[in-house]
C-alpha cells in the first residue's frame, strides 16, 4: 500500500511538469487537470480502470504504458492526442538522459553486442511483426499493400491512388530505365518491384527475409507475367553478391540494429556500380534523441518491432560519409504524408474488430496496434519521428540535374492545398 501511494504521488508530481498542453486525468469520477492551454488546443484525456498498475506503468515510461493499455488498465477517446502531449514534453527527458549517458554507455554497449542483429536473429525479429499473417494487412493497408509511407499529391487523393504515387516517385528519383538491373533491400509484399518492372521495364531483384512476404511477392510477380524480370530472394542484405544499376530500399533501415547502420551502407554501397544511383526511404528519429532513445527498451522495439532502432538524419550522414564512396544528390522531408498515411490505416484498423477477431487477433491484440498506429501518428504530426527519401550516388553518377527535376511533395503546396479543400 505504501509503495502505490509512492506510485501515485510520483506519477502526480511526472504530470505536474506538463507543458505545451493538457491532460486530464479521470479517476473513480473525479477529473484531474495538469498542464497549460496550447494554441492548438491540444488537450488529451485518460481515463484509469486500474489507477494503481496505471501508476506503475507512468513511471516505465511508453512500455509500461503500452503493457497497461493493452491489459486494459486505461484508455482514452483519443490516444493520438496523449501521444502528440507526450511527443512534446519528451525533448527535457531526453537532456535528463543523456546527462546520464556516463553511466548508461557502458551499459547500451554491452547489450549492444550481446544482442545484435545477427542473421538469425534478424530473421526471428522480422518473423515475429511480418509473418503475423498477410490477412491482417489486408485488412487496412491498400491495394498495393505498401506498408510505409504515401505520397498524397493532391488533397483528395485515396491511400491507393497515393502508394502508388510514392512508387512512381521513387521510380523517377532513380531515373530508371529499360536497361537497368535495381536491387531492392526489403521487398514487402512486391509492390516496388512489381511497379517497376512493369511500368519501367527494367530487371529487379528483390530480397526479404519474411517467409510469408516472399511467398507473397513471389505470386504477385508470377500473376504479373514478370518471372523472366523479377527475382524474389528470401536472403538477408549482408548474403547478397553483385552489383546492380540502381538500389532502393523502403523503410527497412529500421530493422537493421544501431550497431549495424554502418554494415548496411557499407553492403549497399559494394552492391551497387560506380555509377549507381541508391534511393533510401527511411524513418528517422530527432538527431537530439537519438543517443538518449537508440538502446532504450521501449513499446515499439520490444512490443512491434522487436530489435529495430530509428536512425537520425545525422547517424546516416556519418554512415554514408564513413563507411561508403556515396554523396548525397536529394534529401525530401515526406513527414506529414505519413501523418495521413497513419490516419487512413488507423480508420481501417479501427473499424474491423469483428474482421480481426474472426481472423483470431484477440482483444488484446487490437488494443496493442490501435495504441501502435496511434503512436505513430502522434509521433509524426509532432515530428517527434520522420520520414525522408535520401538519394545517394556514386562518385562516377554525374547526371545530376535529373536527379531535382523531381516536383517536392513536401509541406508547401501540399498543405496549402488541404486548408483550401478544408
Amino acid at each position: 500500500m505504501k509503495r502505490a501511494r509512492l506510485q501515485r504521488a510520483l506519477a502526480h508530481r511526472l504530470l505536474e511538469r506538463t507543458k505545451h498542453g493538457q491532460i486530464t486525468l479521470v479517476e473513480g469520477g473525479r477529473e484531474t487537470t495538469y498542464g497549460e492551454p496550447a494554441a492548438d488546443g491540444l488537450h488529451a484525456r485518460m481515463e484509469l480502470v486500474d489507477p494503481p498498475a496505471v501508476y506503475r506503468a507512468l513511471l516505465r515510461g511508453s512500455l509500461g504504458l503500452a503493457l497497461s493499455f493493452t491489459d486494459g488498465a486505461w484508455t482514452s477517446p483519443d490516444p493520438v492526442a496523449l501521444v502528440k502531449l507526450g511527443a512534446r514534453n519528451m525533448p527535457r527527458f531526453d537532456r535528463l538522459r543523456l546527462r546520464l549517458r556516463w553511466a548508461l554507455g557502458p551499459i547500451q554497449w554491452a547489450t549492444g553486442a550481446l544482442r545484435r542483429n545477427t542473421i538469425n536473429r534478424s530473421r526471428e525479429q522480422i518473423s515475429a511483426h511480418y509473418d503475423l499473417g498477410n490477412d491482417l494487412y489486408e485488412l487496412f493497408l491498400d491495394e498495393t499493400l505498401m506498408y510505409s509511407a504515401a505520397v498524397f499529391e493532391t488533397p483528395q487523393a485515396s491511400l491507393h491512388e497515393a502508394s502508388l504515387a510514392k512508387l512512381d516517385r521513387i521510380c523517377r528519383k532513380l531515373q530508371l530505365r529499360p536497361e537497368d538491373h535495381l536491387l531492392e533491400i526489403g521487398t514487402g509484399w512486391g509492390a516496388m518491384a512489381v511497379y517497376a518492372a512493369e511500368r519501367y521495364g527494367c530487371r529487379v531483384t528483390t530480397t526479404t527475409i519474411s517467409k510469408e512476404q516472399h511467398a507473397v511477392a513471389t505470386a504477385r510477380v508470377q500473376e504479373a507475367g514478370l518471372q523472366d524480370r523479377v527475382t524474389v530472394l528470401l536472403r538477408d542484405y549482408r548474403e547478397l553478391e553483385g552489383e546492380f544499376d540502381k538500389l532502393v530500399s523502403i523503410e527497412m533501415i529500421e530493422a537493421v540494429g544501431w550497431r549495424d547502420f554502418g554494415t548496411f551502407f557499407d553492403v549497399c554501397s559494394q552492391r551497387l556500380k560506380p555509377d549507381g544511383l541508391m534511393l533510401l526511404q527511411a524513418i528517422t528519429i530527432d538527431d537530439r534523441a537519438y543517443e538518449a532513445e537508440k538502446a532504450t527498451k521501449s513499446f515499439i522495439n520490444q512490443l512491434i518491432f522487436p530489435g529495430g532502432c530509428l536512425p537520425s538524419q545525422e547517424v546516416i550522414a556519418r554512415c554514408v560519409a564513413a563507411r561508403t564512396d556515396m554523396r548525397a544528390v536529394q534529401l525530401e522531408d515526406i513527414t506529414e504524408h505519413y501523418v495521413r498515411t497513419l490516419q487512413h490505416w488507423r480508420e481501417r484498423f479501427d473499424a474491423q474488430p469483428e474482421k480481426l477477431e474472426e481472423l483470431g487477433y484477440d482483444e488484446r491484440f487490437r488494443r496493442l496496434w490501435t495504441l501502435y498506429l496511434a503512436y505513430c501518428e502522434g509521433g509524426f504530426a509532432e515530428r517527434r519521428i520522420g520520414d525522408v527519401q535520401l538519394l545517394l550516388a556514386k562518385p562516377r553518377f554525374v547526371d545530376e540535374p535529373l536527379a531535382t527535376e523531381i516536383a517536392p511533395a513536401g509541406r508547401g503546396r501540399f498543405a496549402r492545398d488541404l486548408e483550401l479543400a478544408a
